[in-house]
């Protein structure tokens, strides 16, 4: 349990539909960060992905401006709030606006498990609700 009172979830146990993750892995590795614009107000941000892992598997977690800086490889972090997306196909945990993680001194778990990588898996989105649809809609075009 964290100390929220959330129960930590393991890597393997991730899906298409996980919210409110909460979990500590170990930074395998962080990519070469670039540059998108965001379509809702034309910002600049710099974007990554850290391939993370626990004694169960691994997956991708993107990361945006500071936290680039902040995340170093092999170091643990407990990840609170976080959620996964499809990204052309492939999941990836994000810790997003809501979402926040803190470095830890040591890994809670023994060696990690990099044969089990989720977003090596070819997935399906998961299928918008109307809701969804026209609340993006209305958001984009107003």
């Amino acid at each position: 349990m964290d100390e929220s009172g959330e129960p930590l979830t393991k890597i393997s146990e991730l899906n298409t539909f996980s919210k409110r993750v909460y979990t500590v892995v170990k930074v395998i590795s962080v990519g070469e960060p670039r540059e998108v614009t965001f379509r809702e107000d034309n910002s600049l941000h710099r974007v990554t992905d850290a391939l993370i892992a626990d004694d169960t598997g691994s997956i991708y977690l993107t990361l945006f401006d500071e936290a680039i800086d902040n995340i170093d490889e092999d170091s643990v972090i407990k990840i609170s709030n976080g959620y996964v997306r499809v990204y052309r196909g492939n999941m990836r945990l994000n810790i997003g606006r809501y979402g926040s993680y803190e470095k830890l001194g040591e890994t809670p778990f023994g060696e990690v498990n990099l044969e089990n990588n989720l977003s090596a898996r070819e997935v399906q989105d998961r299928p918008r609700t109307r809701d969804q649809r026209e609340w993006r809609s209305r958001r984009r075009y107003s």
